[in-house]
C-alpha cells in the first residue's frame, strides 16, 4: 500500500517513520528538502499510483487551506486527501466542497499521541464516508496503538466529526491538565508534605487520577523537581477555545474548561505561577509544546 504525506514536522516525520515501519509505502513532502521525499505536491503525486491517499499534516488555518487548495490541482478523481491536522471543524465542510468539485474525495482525522506516537501509536478520530474509512483502514490500523481498535480508533461520523472530537479531547486535556498543575503547587505549598515528585510517582499505580498525562507530570518533576527552568507563561493552540465557544453555543456549562482557558491568559500577564509552570511542563512532555524558560 502507499500514501502521500504532506508536512514532516514533529509528528508527521514520526508518522512517516511508523507507517513505513508497518510496510506502507510513504511519499512524503516537506517545504524543508532536507526532510522531503520529493520537491513539490506535482511530484508527489506523479510519484503515487491512483487512486491515491494524500494525509496532510500541516498547522492548521492559511498553511491548511492553501495544501488543500494546490493539491486540487495535482490530484485526480478518486483520490482520497485526509486532513490529519488540528484544522477547525468547520473548515472541514469547505475543503470538503472544494476537492468535491474536482472527483477527490476527503476525509478528517483527529489525532492524538504527539511526539510519543512513533512509539505508542497515535489515537485517531476520523470523519467521512463509511467506504473512504475502509479504503484508508491499512492507515489507521498502522498509525494506532496496539490492541483492539475501539480502544484507539473511532469513526465518529460524517466528514467533520473527527475534528470536532478532537477538539473536545483537547478541551478536556486543558481541564485535566489545570486539575494536576494546581494540586502540585498546593503540595509544593504546605511544609507537611516532604517528597512532592514521590507523591504523583505513587499515583501512576491503583489510584484514580492515574493516566499518561500524569506519567509526563512526573518526568517533568523529576528533570526539574520545582520546575525552576520554567516560566509559567503557557500558550494554547485554538482548540480549547473552539470546544467553549461549542459549549456557549450548545448551552453546556463549562467551568472547568473556561478556568483552565483563563489561567493561561492570565499566564502571559507574568503570573510565573508553579501551576502554570507545571502546565507549561505538561504540553512540553505530551507534544514538544515550546516553553518559555525562566
Amino acid at each position: 500500500m502507499q500514501i502521500g504525506l504532506v508536512g514532516l514536522g514533529k509528528m508527521g516525520n514520526n508518522m512517516r517513520a511508523r507507517l513505513r515501519s508497518a510496510g506502507i509505502e510513504v511519499v512524503g513532502y516537506d517545504a524543508n528538502p532536507a526532510v522531503s521525499d520529493v520537491a513539490d505536491l506535482g511530484a508527489l503525486a506523479k510519484a503515487l499510483t491512483g487512486p491515491r491517499i494524500i494525509w496532510v499534516m500541516v498547522p492548521h488555518g492559511k498553511i491548511t487551506d492553501d495544501v488543500i487548495t494546490d493539491l486540487s490541482e495535482v490530484l485526480e478523481p478518486g483520490d482520497l486527501v485526509i486532513d490529519g491536522g488540528n484544522s477547525k471543524w468547520l473548515d472541514d465542510e469547505v475543503h470538503a466542497k472544494l476537492l468535491d468539485a474536482k472527483g477527490i474525495r476527503y476525509m478528517d482525522a483527529g489525532v492524538s499521541g504527539g511526539v510519543w506516537g512513533l512509539e505508542n501509536g497515535y489515537g485517531l478520530m476520523v470523519g467521512g464516508a463509511t467506504d473512504d474509512v475502509e479504503r484508508a483502514m491499512p492507515v489507521f490500523d498502522a498509525l494506532r496503538p496496539e490492541g483492539p481498535r475501539e480502544e484507539g480508533f473511532v469513526h465518529a461520523g460524517d466528514v467533520g466529526a473527527g475534528h470536532y472530537v478532537k477538539m473536545v479531547h483537547n478541551g478536556i486535556e486543558y481541564a485535566i491538565m489545570q486539575a494536576y498543575a494546581e494540586g502540585y503547587e498546593l503540595l509544593q505549598a504546605k511544609p507537611l508534605v516532604k517528597d512532592v515528585v514521590g507523591s504523583f510517582e505513587a499515583w501512576q499505580r491503583g489510584t484514580v487520577i492515574r493516566s499518561w498525562l500524569l506519567e509526563l507530570m512526573v518526568r517533568a518533576l523529576k528533570e526539574d523537581p520545582r520546575l525552576d527552568a520554567l516560566s509559567g507563561y503557557v500558550e494554547d493552540s485554538g482548540e480549547g477555545r473552539w470546544t467553549l465557544e461549542e459549549g456557549i453555543a450548545n448551552a453546556v456549562p463549562m467551568p472547568a474548561l473556561s478556568a483552565a482557558i483563563f489561567a493561561r491568559f492570565v499566564s502571559r500577564e507574568g503570573d510565573g505561577s508553579l501551576t502554570m509552570k507545571a502546565v507549561a511542563a505538561l504540553r512540553n512532555q505530551f507534544g514538544g509544546h515550546a516553553v518559555k524558560k525562566a
